[in-house]
């Protein structure tokens, strides 16, 4: 019996999500194409930015799609940047690594760890850790291969 995609519990992503009273554009454009952008402006009296590392939805040759993996990734960028960018993100209120698992039925399970590594690396960037999970989401059916039959009237 083939199992539903509903049935089964899945690691979605990691965003980085950053909070300031400062305008986030400049280090989001500092970060340059090695991220995409999910959103990044003013929310009612603070700027926000919510970013996804550019290829982690991706599971391409060489490319470790994990949790882990998308937050070295992450740390990389985030080491690389010029001064007057890091300026902004160490002035930011908020920096977080959100870890985005989609639950499926009961009793399924996605189990990932964080190796020390990582979170010194997280540590090393002043950025915590969190995990967001989705219950979960409906997904459109596709298209029957068959073609019906006319209706007869």
């Amino acid at each position: 019996m083939r199992q539903n995609v509903l049935d089964k519990t899945l690691f979605l992503n990691v965003d980085l999500d950053i909070r300031s009273k400062l305008d986030l554009q400049p280090l989001v454009d500092a970060m340059g194409d090695k991220t995409t952008v999910m959103y990044v402006g003013r929310v009612k009296r603070h700027y926000q930015a919510r970013l996804e590392l550019d290829g982690s939805h991706r599971n391409a040759a060489g490319y470790k799609r994990s949790p882990e993996a998308i937050i070295l990734g992450f740390c990389k960028v985030l080491q690389k940047l010029p001064p007057d960018a890091r300026e902004f993100w160490d002035d930011s209120k908020t920096r977080e690594f959100d870890i985005g698992i989609e639950s499926g039925k009961p009793y399924r399970f996605y189990w990932f760890d964080i190796s020390p590594r990582t979170l010194q690396a997280a540590l090393e960037v002043n950025a915590q850790i969190a995990v967001t999970i989705y219950g979960p989401m409906k997904r459109a059916k596709a298209p029957s291969k068959t073609p019906k039959a006319p209706s007869s009237k």
